[in-house]
């Protein structure tokens, strides 16, 4: 068996059959499987759970409104959303929603058993791995102002004040910071980070920019550490010039 006793899966869909096929699958595997058919079950349920496998159509809340709601409510559980729905598009909706992975329908149950793997393996290294020696270049805290960014505990902590951050925010800053001082563009991030590589508005990837930017900058609407670069994409700065700065719209 590949998982493990204690893990527990919260699976989250109407459809009974497809419902028992995964729990029955996920138990064979050796993972603890509880189901739940609604949104509204799922924001009592998830908390207590290692990690969510998420319908997008429910009745009640959709998926979409479930890991959002989830995420205003502090329960940062890696959250796998499964769904028929698979342009970018909607991809990219759940994970501005705060989705950490994205599998369309249908899927192999070989792929689906990889990617709950991958996704709980990244979870534990980015709160508990500590940094190689033989990787100095993987910088994991950093400071910017009164912030500290820090990646591994997957939180950004001003003060007496701690914002946890989901995977792919986690994954998104990593990306920053390690490419710091250089322009990223748009389709780079989606391809890197996401792994979108189809015909995607690249827009799109503004709502996370946004994001991050009311995390870390004392002034979103003038920051100072992650910067536009008009028709292109980002920049991300650890230490700002004296007066570099931008005025955003967004």
């Amino acid at each position: 068996m590949s998982g493990e006793s204690d893990t527990r899966v919260l699976i989250v869909e109407d459809e009974a059959h497809l419902a028992d096929v995964l729990r029955f699958n996920l138990e064979a595997e050796g993972y603890r499987a509880e189901v739940v058919e609604t949104g509204e079950s799922a924001l009592d349920r998830a908390p207590a759970s290692d990690l969510v496998l998420l319908d997008v159509m429910l009745p009640g809340i959709d998926g979409f409104e479930t890991v959002s709601l989830l995420r205003e409510r502090g329960c940062f559980v890696p959250v796998m959303m499964l769904t028929a729905r698979g342009r970018p598009e909607d991809i990219l909706r759940g994970f501005d929603a705060g989705a950490d992975d994205y599998l369309p329908k249908p899927f192999d149950l070989s792929i689906l058993f990889a990617r709950v793997g991958g996704l709980l393996r990244r979870a534990a290294w980015s709160r508990q791995r500590p940094l190689p020696e033989s990787e100095p270049a993987l910088v994991e805290q950093i400071t910017l102002g009164d912030r500290i960014i820090d990646l591994q505990a997957m939180e950004i902590r001003q003060q007496d004040k701690t914002l946890h951050l989901t995977l792919m925010e986690t994954n998104l800053m990593r990306y920053l910071v390690r490419h710091a001082g250089e322009v990223v563009s748009r389709r780079s991030l989606l391809e890197d980070v996401w792994g979108v590589r189809e015909d995607t508005d690249t827009r799109a990837i503004d709502n996370f920019i946004v994001r991050l930017r009311r995390y870390i900058e004392e002034e979103p609407a003038r920051p100072r550490y992650l910067l536009t670069v008009r028709g292109v994409g980002y920049r991300f700065v650890i230490v700002p010039e004296a007066g570099e700065a931008e005025a955003v719209t967004s």
